[in-house]
């Protein structure tokens, strides 16, 4: 399926995507007031909207291009300890077992409930009182936890053996129920077909929905950020009082894939939708994360004008996670995981996050070349995820 003249459309791709995204694709062109799309190498079908797709417009929000997970990102720092932190399995398993008890998957316990969400953010109202009591619900006890899925805390060494920690993940329920919110609100009768959506429904920016869309948005960014630095400040904790390794704060920065916001582009003002996508500005400090068992890479933006300024947020999908789970037995997982500490207990669980189920990092990085300069190229030395 082509798209539809006159919404420029340029891509970046290690692949040939397969036809349900080139078809999900030409819709999302067709929707009014698609001025400019780009898509990045980790591109792969998802609800409505495909991960990896940027997309640009002038009047009209789109949710479902931003995704469910509101600020998602990556947060990475420099610890002042080499990869012989990890040269022991014993102390592996010490740090395994201190991640999972400072870094809770979905909720925090009265014991480990040390970070608290920000004054700032309890006390800014958000846009519903659904959505107020969703906040002072969840707050306490999912601010600085990490998340299901593709979400980890990994630490990764530099080509000098520096130790470095990468922590992915986002503004935990209280981001996906805004998005949900905002959804139904957005919810419009002739875009369903036989009950179910055809189309993603836009957001007129200037309505009341659309600004109370935008300020909720913002305070998940901000809630997404300072959650993944309660993370690492969580971890840095538990490496000094068990290692006596420090951090190094200078080192620390931290970005989002889940977003809209207003930019200049080829001289019109637009609101930037990135699903899975991330800034790439010209020096834009950024991370490209491949796998669990690949390597990773620190990066700059080259500030590419044609892609929005814009660059993949980790490898893609290659496999959908029913497909991994089905076709990726444990045994692999533990075979494509040599080298890189995990809890082998949980193998059965991560068949769907297995280095198979995602695209060669490799080959998505040569793809987008003229988007971002490789700063710094690190490998995986132990991978931690929340169940």
């Amino acid at each position: 399926m082509s798209k539809p003249p006159g919404v420029p459309c340029p891509r970046w791709l290690a692949e040939p995507p397969p036809d349900d995204v080139e078809q999900s694709l030409a819709r999302l062109a067709s929707l009014p007031d698609v001025v400019r799309m780009a898509v990045m190498p980790d591109v792969h079908l998802a609800s409505e909207v495909c991960v990896g797709v940027v997309l640009a417009t002038r009047h009209t929000i789109y949710p479902a291009a931003v995704g469910s997970d509101l600020g998602c990102g990556m947060a990475a720092v420099r610890f002042r300890g080499t990869s012989d932190l990890l040269a022991d399995p014993a102390r592996a398993a010490q740090l395994l077992a201190g991640l999972y008890e400072c870094v809770p998957s979905i909720r925090h316990s009265r014991a480990t409930c040390r970070a608290k969400l920000p004054d700032e953010l309890s006390e800014r109202p958000l846009s519903h009182q659904t959505l107020e009591k969703q906040k002072h619900r969840d707050g306490l006890v999912q601010f600085g936890t990490l998340g299901r899925g593709n979400h980890f805390v990994e630490f990764q060494a530099d080509k000098h053996d520096q130790l470095w920690l990468l922590v992915h993940s986002g503004s935990r329920g209280i981001g996906q129920q805004m998005a949900s919110w905002h959804a139904a609100q957005a919810n419009d009768p002739a875009r369903v077909d036989g009950g179910k959506p055809c189309r993603p429904a836009g957001i007129p920016v200037d309505s009341p929905a659309g600004r109370a869309y935008l300020a909720d948005l913002d305070w998940a960014i901000a809630c997404a950020a300072a959650s993944r630095r309660a993370i690492v400040d969580a971890v840095a904790d538990l490496l000094a009082r068990h290692f006596h390794i420090e951090i190094e704060h200078d080192s620390f920065f931290d970005g989002n894939h889940n977003h809209v916001r207003q930019e200049t582009h080829f001289g019109d003002a637009c609101w930037v939708h990135r699903k899975g996508a991330a800034s790439a500005q010209l020096g834009e400090p950024g991370v490209i994360p491949g796998s669990m068992g690949a390597a990773s890479f620190h990066v700059e933006g080259r500030g590419c004008v044609d892609s929005l300024h814009s660059c993949s947020h980790g490898a893609g999908r290659a496999l959908s996670r029913g497909q991994a789970a089905r076709q990726i037995p444990a045994a692999e997982v533990v075979r494509q995981m040599h080298g890189v500490w995990f809890d082998h207990r949980r193998a059965h669980l991560l068949r769907d996050e297995a280095p198979r189920a995602y695209k060669e990092i490799h080959a998505v990085m040569r793809a987008q070349r003229e988007l971002v300069k490789i700063a710094r190229q690190l490998r995986p030395l132990l991978s931690f995820k929340g169940f």
